[in-house]
């Protein structure tokens, strides 16, 4: 538990400091967010304001890893820690070319299509590839190739389907953050929530691993997950990189994580829920992501069919601000459905853990 405080106050105090050089200096480069001309017009007087805040929080994460290990003296990093962080960092670099090249050449297209997905095809093979081939002592790999909901299921995929499997979680959950980022604090504040269960995740089954003597082996309901407890290190420097970021990118907005910030956080909540065997559950876990996806998608595929539009602009934050919500409005409502789905979504895990009992 000690690393584990460590981690999110480190992280914490990093980002609250570290946010507002980082502005200053992205200011005096005249790295500024580009709006479009057709999205909601009360956003036009958010241009300029700074962006490629994520890197703040990818470094931030880093280091409060870091010092998590540097005052756990008999607690070295493990493959599932790293590889999570690797994971984020990958994808926070691809973003971070993607804001540049936006701002550096005035423009609301940063890397091309095929580039973007080429540096996020590497990252996310490459990771799930590590993940199954990494194995410890006992022959545990940071990652299974059966589904999970939470835990492993029977379904399985073999090394194969697993990569593609992994590919696919990665993607959905990189867009999936990268599309709530659309109001100032709201893709911050929920990921914050969702780091935050993970956080619990993870010392749970760190309390309750089949390493452990007797009692949860007696009872049959013990976790096999590897590193369970660095996972959960992992998750509370993303959460305490979070909510010091958040002062600084609440309404109105100092700054933006751009999507250096939305990759890396999407990539990180794919990263846990592979690692801790809770792949199914994110979909519930991270409930307003998937549900602000799904907008889109419905939005554009009903379009598609009859030429008419469902919302009034997607994804679902920029309808509700066309309709006439207050920004802030919008943002605290999404938070505390947010809130919702993540307490939802721990109550299952522990129902799950009762059940066995």
């Amino acid at each position: 538990m000690r690393g584990v405080l460590v981690a999110s106050a480190a992280a914490l105090v990093l980002s609250l400091l570290g946010t507002p050089i980082a502005i200053r200096l992205l200011v005096r480069r005249g790295y500024g967010q580009l709006i479009r001309d057709d999205g909601p017009t009360t956003h036009q007087t958010k241009r300029g304001t700074p962006t490629m805040g994520g890197s703040v929080i990818i470094f931030s994460v880093l280091v409060g890893y870091l010092a998590a290990h540097l005052v756990l003296h008999n607690h070295r990093p493990t493959a599932s820690g790293l590889l999570v962080l690797y994971l984020m960092t990958g994808l926070g670099l691809v973003g971070f070319l993607d804001d540049y090249i936006k701002v550096s050449k005035q423009r609301s297209l940063g890397l091309r299509a095929k580039a973007k997905l080429a540096g996020q095809s590497v990252i996310a093979l490459s990771f799930a590839g590590m993940a199954v081939a990494h194995k410890d002592f006992r022959g545990l790999a940071p990652a299974s190739t059966d589904i999970s909901f939470i835990r492993d299921t029977a379904v399985g995929l073999g090394v194969g389907g697993f990569i593609v499997w992994a590919y696919v979680m990665i993607a959905a959950t990189s867009n999936g953050v990268n599309l709530t980022d659309g109001l100032d604090g709201l893709a911050t504040g929920a990921s914050a929530m969702v780091f935050g269960a993970y956080v619990l995740i993870g010392v749970w089954q760190s309390g309750n691993s089949c390493d452990k003597p007797v009692a949860p082996r007696r009872l049959g309901h013990c976790y096999a997950v590897p590193n369970s407890l660095d996972l959960g290190i992992v998750a509370a420097a993303l959460m305490g990189a979070c909510f010091g970021f958040l002062w600084w990118n609440a309404s109105p907005a100092k700054i933006f994580m751009g999507d250096t910030g939305s990759l890396a956080l999407g990539g990180a909540l794919a990263g846990l829920a592979i690692t801790t065997r809770t792949e199914l559950l994110l979909v519930l876990l991270g409930g307003l992501f998937v549900l602000i996806t799904v907008s889109v998608i419905v939005q554009v595929g009903f379009f598609k069919l009859t030429k008419r539009r469902v919302f009034r602009m997607a994804p679902l934050q920029h309808h509700f601000e066309l309709v006439g919500w207050n920004e802030v409005t919008i943002v605290i409502r999404f938070w505390i459905i947010a809130g919702l789905f993540v307490a939802g979504g721990l109550g299952v895990f522990y129902a799950e853990w009762l059940s066995g009992t």
